[in-house]
């Protein structure tokens, strides 16, 4: 009775892997991929793993046809894992993967050459007994050589593919590891452990798991770069090589536990030996520790600098449409030095100190409007000092200033590291690191390196800043022209009007004529004068005399010219007078408004507040819409030219913000993708604004005397 629920146990786990690998192959061939190499070699492996399946479930697991499908999944599962290595042709520059491929390939071939021997000695036992140890042996041999290639496809992967490639090469690993230790024991034991076979469709059903949650990711870029040396590949055979011989220690202890126990302990050490290599070889924390600890004590240098430094040229030269931003490259270029899975990229803001520019892989990182002030910024500008921001935490700060590392940061244990990028001395940027997996001190190497790196950055960013600004000027001269074309075009029409009114009075002894003409032609010059004032305020940016007026005022009369479209929610206030121009004002508070609702969704309200802070007025518009990037808030948002609306100069954001500076305020935006956007207006208070004019006045005059 017992060996019959054992025997539909086996065929029911035979038959749900054959089955789970099916379903997997017809959903990857229906999936717009499918033509791709590695999709096509993965449902062949399945498909041919399903036959395996099948046929196991129909015939006894060491008939010689089941050895030979075993062997036709070996060689699919191999030639996928070569397609993995040769996705965009990365196989090139890993000059090892193609001889061990060869070597696995002619070790599986030698196996289908035992089969068919043992087939022609059929009625031979000690023959038969002779080709079945030689065929553990070079299946021991063959699961080696694969394991070893997972586990340089995962370790040589680039960090932004390891995520990508961790489902699959656990697929691959599971099945080999399986075998693994089914080979092992049937070579110390001198017989096939029955049960370990009959349990071998569980290894493939979980790598059909695997393989389908990792094949049916939305993430479909692999992109792979050899390990730094040798050294790495060698240590991680001599880790195989320890747990193999672990593995045959305790193999060798079960097999004294008796025959009645044997196969439930042999199942549960390969299932247990299986969990604890998954477990800790994809660790990164474990990656991280090995490699500088090899690093430390191996090498002279920390730094194989011809692989830093072709790393850096190809993630700054990457380009096309699928490439991320070069501020965000060049905080990528310097995080892969340290290991680094964060960073931000800090540039100068018009008022002074430095702002947020570009995040990668830190959208949690809550950074202030000002991230860093105009000392902190003077102090890394003067001094090119790379700051370990743990020293600040540990009490360690002889010749740093307080304002070198803002609270923000000191607060935030991921911030790790700060490195300044000088272009002729001067600071363009400052990257913030996060902290690396395994963290360390930086030493004059990490210095050294990171102070070279940083400076040729900055020639990058400061190349792109002139083609910036190259390009702007050339909007801004196209603009020009396409404005010196409407006002000539205007003062055509204007003076063709003004002779048709003159025509009109000639005749105005017709009355229908007089009355038709004279209702036409001064609709045509009101809308005229229209056009040409509005056309004419651009550039005048707040002009108008200063003047003492009430800010609430102000706020109450902007948000009654939303009250129907949009609800606005104005906050607890406080009455102060600032000195201004009220209608600058007004219209640069309504661009604001109008961008929180366009950004909001309909049932959102938009905020204002307003309150006193020292010697300033602060007011803020808050919404909670879509958010902007850092990248858009610095090339984008108060450049000219770069408008969403259709057919929109783009210069609403630059003119509120060229309105406040005019009258001796300043405008500042803090902004998340997906959480919202606040736009802080500071405007000093009338009083503090006489006071300094006042000072100003006594200066200039005291100049004078002098």
């Amino acid at each position: 009775m017992t060996g019959l629920v054992w025997n539909l146990v086996i065929d029911g786990l035979h038959v749900a892997a054959a089955v789970g690998a099916i379903l997997l192959v017809v959903r990857l061939l229906a999936r717009r991929e499918a033509a791709g190499t590695v999709m096509r070699r993965a449902a062949l492996a399945l498909g041919i793993s399903a036959v395996w399946a099948i046929a196991s479930a129909a015939m006894d697991p060491e008939a010689e046809v089941i050895q030979l499908l075993v062997s036709a999944t070996y060689f699919a599962w191999l030639w996928l894992l070569f397609a993995l290595f040769a996705h965009d042709e990365r196989d090139k520059s890993l000059g090892p993967v193609k001889p061990v491929i060869f070597v696995l390939t002619f070790l599986e071939l030698v196996q289908v050459g035992f089969t068919f021997t043992r087939m022609s000695y059929a009625g031979d036992p000690a023959a038969q007994e002779l080709l079945l140890n030689f065929a553990i042996m070079f299946r021991l041999l063959f699961c080696i050589g694969a394991l070893v290639l997972v586990h340089n496809l995962y370790v040589g992967a680039a960090q932004q593919a390891r995520r990508s490639l961790q489902l699959p090469a656990a697929a691959l690993a599971v099945l080999w590891l399986y075998d693994l230790n089914l080979y092992t024991i049937a070579y110390l034991a001198s017989e096939t452990p029955a049960a370990l076979i009959d349990l071998r469709s569980l290894a493939i059903l979980a790598s059909t798991a695997l393989l389908g949650f990792g094949m049916l990711r939305a993430d479909k870029e692999l992109r792979f770069k050899p390990s730094r040396s040798f050294a790495f590949r060698s240590f991680s055979l001599a880790i195989i090589g320890a747990y193999l011989l672990v593995m045959v220690l305790i193999a060798q202890a079960i097999a004294y536990a008796g025959r009645d126990f044997s196969p439930l302990m042999q199942f549960g050490f390969v299932i247990a030996a299986t969990g604890i290599a998954l477990a800790f070889l994809p660790s990164q924390h474990l990656r991280s520790w090995l490699r500088v600890t090899i690093s430390k004590h191996l090498f002279q240098h920390r730094y194989d600098y011809r692989a830093e430094w072709l790393r850096f040229t190809d993630t700054i030269g990457r380009a096309g449409p699928q490439a991320a931003p070069l501020h965000e490259r060049a905080v990528q270029a310097v995080a892969d030095i340290t290991d680094s899975p964060r960073g931000l990229l800090l540039t100068p803001r018009d008022e002074g100190g430095m702002t947020l520019d570009a995040r990668w892989n830190w959208p949690q990182a809550a950074v202030p409007a000002e991230a860093l002030s105009i000392a902190g910024a003077r102090f890394f500008e003067e001094s090119q000092f790379i700051l370990d921001i743990d020293d600040l935490r540990n009490g360690r700060t002889e010749s740093i200033p307080a304002a070198a590392c803002p609270q923000w940061l000191l607060e935030d244990q991921e911030a790790w590291a700060m490195v300044p990028l000088l272009h002729y001395e001067r600071l363009l940027a400052v990257v913030i690191l996060s902290r690396p997996p395994v963290a360390r001190l930086l030493d004059w190497e990490d210095f050294d390196l990171l102070r070279v790196i940083g400076r040729q950055l900055a020639s990058y960013l400061a190349e792109q800043t002139s083609q910036d600004a190259l390009g702007e000027a050339q909007r801004f001269d196209e603009f020009n022209r396409r404005i010196a074309f409407v006002m000539h075009d205007i003062k055509n029409l204007a003076s063709q009007l003004s002779l048709l009114a003159g025509n009109a009075e000639k005749h105005a002894e017709k009355p229908e004529f007089r009355a038709d003409m004279i209702l036409t032609l001064r609709n045509s010059t009101d809308k005229l004068q229209a056009l040409l004032n509005r056309l004419g305020r651009y550039g005048a940016q707040g002009g108008g005399a200063h003047q003492p007026f009430d800010l609430n005022a102000v706020i109450d009369r902007v948000a009654a010219q939303f009250t129907d479209k949009h609800q606005v929610v104005l906050l607890e206030r406080d009455e102060c007078a600032v000195n201004g121009d009220p209608e600058a004002l007004e219209q640069a508070l309504v661009h604001l408004v109008q961008n929180a609702i366009d950004a909001s969704r309909p049932a959102t309200p938009v905020f204002i507040d307003q309150r006193v802070d020292g010697a300033n007025a602060t007011i803020e518009v808050v919404d909670s819409g879509s958010g902007m990037s850092p990248e858009f808030v610095r090339t984008k948002l108060f450049k000219p030219f770069h408008s969403s609306k259709q057919g929109g100069f783009g210069i609403g954001a630059f003119e509120s913000r060229e309105l406040v500076r005019a009258m001796g305020g300043r405008l500042d935006v803090e902004s998340r993708e997906g959480i919202g956007t606040r736009f802080i207006i500071v405007l000093p208070l009338s009083e503090a604004a006489k006071l300094m004019n006042t000072l100003k006045g006594n200066s200039n005059n005291n100049a004078e005397v002098a």
